[in-house]
């Protein structure tokens, strides 16, 4: 019997506002409401979203526990039915395309004996390179033998975490541990950012679960290793494939060792990795972590630091023991991250906050690119390998990297070979694509498992990286890693990650070829594959969990996010609950600016906004509006692009120095490393005026930013680092991004007479994008029209983030007025979250604009 309903919830650390409880009691009554329940929660930023769910959630696990434990001796099998699922361990291409072996076992990483090893050894020694002088060396870049015969895969292949934290670190520490039992059910918790996860064990820090239950925080090796010389590397594609690499030393020097004492297993094994040396440390690292209550990233890799082994890989072997684990999206969301983590979600709770762009997210994850830039690296490095060492490989390893060779080739011509100037670029389905190749014949689920388990791409890209600095030395192979687009592990990941994608169902997604302009730089081309569908990959998790919670401050349009993620449930069969601010009503102003001071109609659509008249008019109305608001404003713009060009002529119309005399103006940059310095800047700079009110005319800051932007996202401009927001215009994405087209078409249903795929080009770049728009059935303008309403309910969402905050919000397009009859898509005014669309204003003139926030600031400073 699942827990009875309750609205008591003794763990929320001060007493709750109504709205919490009912927050909580509805999120309760949904999680006793599993298996496979699904419940969307929509909550503003500001009402105690992140510390209702934990107390809500974590009370359902201790009442669902004990309530097992004493109703239900058996919930030890429902353990064991969830950690031992062993078929949902196999990639999903195995599963879909790999006909089962009905009587053997096929081999496919066969070692050969010692001797033919040597032998083969000879053999590459007796060749000389002429890339290299000489030959000392070169067996480390050799490969095992490889079979295959009939069959494309072996069954019941376990998924073992590519570590040595895993085992042993010598015969003298043991065999190793013996793996804790799974602990089942426990809760996921995943959100977007690394500082939003870092809230959540905040939160969690703040009430008794802390020290019931054990909890575990996830995060990449960017933010957990502590090798210095892995951590120098400075980007995470580069500190990954190091990291691996360490790890995968400790294979090929055991085979130094077979060679050398003639032994058919190492005596003693030791990793790469110097912080994955010792076992034992490992083992006190877990040891300390669990004497501490709720720990977030930063005091995992401090008591890494402190004991000298890998945070990273200690706290990856703690999940199956964890009640709580707190993970990024990508580690939860993408299948090859939960395989690789060993995650397993049977009958567990997986909670996804910031979940208002949660199908975009996925279908974005199981996207893959290559460029030609790439494809030109990964064929020259085949080809030095083939030529290298043919003689000496196996067949199987042979046969495979030929294939490769191929594919590779047939990839790069597709992409330089643009006779037909008026195309350049494309969009098809998978099988046309392949087709067109001609290479629909080549057995691409055997290249990817071959690519996968016999170390190809290590040892290609060493033998590669060995010719380079033996022609130009290290210190321009760093040069190259680091300015050129990726390291060459790198490149051939492009190429696995696209292959991987080409198993995708025929309908499931779309490829994009891009080729090389006339006159344009190779570089500019690549293919790309476009996920489509978000319901097949959301629903790997959902058919999993015991109940799978999406929660956000702002998930309208609930219909929407229904039809994309699970389009075959009822509206019936989704819990839905929102709720309101906690702030009072007087403490928002929300306006809908239709006409500037001189009388002008604001319209900011594309072939208005670029007009003189109109960015002169919206200058004047900032220049009014910043001696009226206190403190700091945040201004948003729809595009890097207009925000130049809006800033541009305000400087030389002299309109900034206007605003100069009443704002300190700063503009977001384009480079997300220097966005902490400009808020930094910005918020002295609001902090200063405040200190010094009355010693000059400049009464605040002004922060011109970008919808979709670093800041319209995940930053918070409380107080007065945000008393007023700004938004300029309807922020529509682009109708001539081809992606966007597809995943549009996708949604509305367009079919062209002929079935020919769309193409665009510099000609003519708006007229396609447009003319699938019109075609589409409205759920295909209904996905354009929220993609633009719900950056908008982010960005004016920055402002409000406690109750005693305040602020007003302008929404500065007569478009924001208009009603559903007089245009063919539906008011944008009407997908505002409903906490602000119930105080909305529009106003018919300037001079309402200016009375009402008079009125607003001055009631305020009144109240605080």
């Amino acid at each position: 019997m699942p827990p009875p309903p309750r609205r008591d919830f003794p763990a929320f650390p001060f007493a709750p506002y109504p709205i919490q409880s009912e927050f909580m009691s509805f999120l309760y009554a949904a999680l006793s409401s599993g298996p496979r329940a699904l419940a969307l929660l929509e909550s503003p930023t500001g009402t105690g979203k992140t510390l209702s769910i934990i107390c809500s959630a974590l009370q359902w696990l201790l009442d669902h526990r004990d309530a097992a434990a004493q109703g239900h001796p058996n919930r030890a099998n429902a353990s064991a039915a969830a950690a031992g699922g062993g078929e949902d361990d196999e990639p999903d291409w195995m599963r879909d395309f790999t006909p089962l072996p009905p009587k053997k076992e096929v081999r496919k990483n066969t070692k050969p004996h010692p001797a033919k090893r040597q032998e083969a050894r000879k053999g590459a020694g007796s060749e000389k390179s002429e890339g290299t002088g000489k030959d000392d060396g070169e067996e480390e870049f050799l490969l095992d033998e490889y079979e295959s015969d009939g069959e494309e895969g072996t069954r019941g292949r376990a998924v073992k975490r590519a570590h040595c934290g895993g085992g042993s670190s010598s015969e003298s520490e043991g065999d190793g541990d013996e793996e804790e039992d799974e602990v089942t059910p426990k809760v996921f918790f995943t959100s977007r950012t690394h500082s939003q996860l870092s809230q959540f064990v905040g939160e969690l820090k703040r009430t008794e679960f802390s020290g019931k239950l054990r909890a575990v925080c996830l995060g990449s090796r960017k933010n957990l290793c502590i090798n210095m010389d892995v951590q120098k590397l400075g980007s995470v594609n580069r500190m990954n494939e190091r990291c691996l690499e360490l790890l995968k030393n400790k294979r090929s020097s055991k085979v130094k060792v077979e060679g050398d004492n003639k032994k058919g297993r190492r005596a003693k094994t030791s990793c790469g990795c110097p912080m994955l040396a010792k076992r034992s440390l490992q083992k006190q690292f877990r040891s300390e972590v669990s004497d501490h209550d709720a720990l977030d990233i930063e005091d995992l890799a401090q008591i890494g630091k402190k004991i000298g082994t890998c945070p990273y890989y200690g706290a990856r072997d703690m999940v199956r023991s964890a009640d709580i684990v707190v993970l990024p999206y990508q580690s939860l969301l993408l299948k090859s991250a939960r395989e690789s983590l060993g995650l397993n979600l049977k009958n567990s709770v997986v909670i996804i906050d910031e979940a208002h762009n949660l199908a975009d997210s996925l279908t974005s994850m199981y996207n893959s690119k290559i460029t030609s830039s790439q494809l030109r690296t990964v064929l020259s490095h085949l080809e030095a390998y083939l030529n290298r060492f043919q003689n000496v490989l196996g067949a199987g390893n042979r046969r495979y990297i030929q294939t490769l060779t191929v594919l590779t080739r047939s990839f790069l011509r597709v992409l330089l070979n643009n006779e037909d100037c008026s195309s350049t670029v494309t969009s098809m389905t998978i099988n046309k694509f392949l087709f067109s190749l001609d290479i629909d014949n080549i057995n691409i689920v055997k290249l990817c498992q071959y690519l996968k388990e016999s170390n190809i791409i290590h040892k290609v890209s060493g033998y590669a990286n060995k010719l380079f600095i033996t022609q130009a030395g290290v210190n321009d192979l760093n040069h190259l890693q680091q300015h050129d687009d990726g390291s060459s592990i790198a490149k051939f990941q492009a190429l696995d990650n696209f292959l991987r994608s080409l198993l995708n169902c025929n309908a499931d997604g779309r490829i994009i070829v891009a080729r090389q302009k006339p006159g344009g730089q190779p570089e500019d081309a690549y293919i790309k594959f476009v996920m489509l569908c978000a319901e097949k990959t959301f629903s790997e998790i959902t058919d999993d969990a015991h109940a799978v919670i999406m929660a956000g401050g702002t998930l309208q349009p609930i219909e929407e996010t229904r039809l994309h993620l699970f389009p075959n449930l009822l509206p019936n069969d989704i819990k839905f609950f929102s709720c309101n601010h906690i702030v009072p009503p007087e403490s928002i102003l929300p306006i809908a600016v239709t006409r500037g001071p001189s009388g002008m109609t604001f319209d900011f659509s594309y072939g208005s906004r670029s007009s003189p008249a109109m960015i002169e008019e919206l200058g004047r109305f900032l220049c009014n509006i910043v001696s009226i608001v206190p403190e700091g404003i945040v201004m948003f713009f729809g595009s890097y692009e207009y925000k130049n060009q809006v800033y541009d002529a305000w400087k030389s119309s002299g309109t900034i120095s206007k605003i100069a005399k009443k704002k300190h103006v700063f503009r977001e940059p384009r480079n997300s490393v220097d966005v902490e310095v400009i808020l930094n800047k910005y918020k002295e700079a609001i902090q200063s005026c405040s200190k010094n009110s009355g010693d000059s005319g400049v009464n605040g800051a002004l922060l011109l930013a970008v919808v979709g932007g670093k800041i319209s996202e995940g930053i918070n401009f409380s107080d007065g680092m945000g008393r007023c927001v700004l938004m300029v215009g309807l922020p529509y994405p682009s109708p001539d991004d081809m992606e966007l087209m597809e995943t549009i078409k996708h949604i509305g249903n367009y079919t062209t007479i002929d079935d020919k795929s769309f193409s665009s080009n510099d000609e003519c770049k708006l007229e396609p994008g447009f003319g699938i728009l019109r075609k589409c059935n409205r759920s295909g303008q209904d996905y354009y029209e929220n993609l633009c309403m719900k950056a908008v309910n982010q960005s004016i969402g920055r402002a409000i983030r406690h109750v005693n905050d305040y602020a007003a919000m302008l929404l500065v397009d007569s478009r924001y007025s208009h009603t559903s009859s007089s245009r063919s898509f539906s008011c944008p005014a009407e997908k505002l979250p409903q906490w602000i669309k119930t105080r909305l204003t529009c106003s018919q003139n300037y001079g309402e604009v200016h009375r009402l926030l008079l009125q607003f600031f001055k009631l305020n400073k009144q109240t605080r």
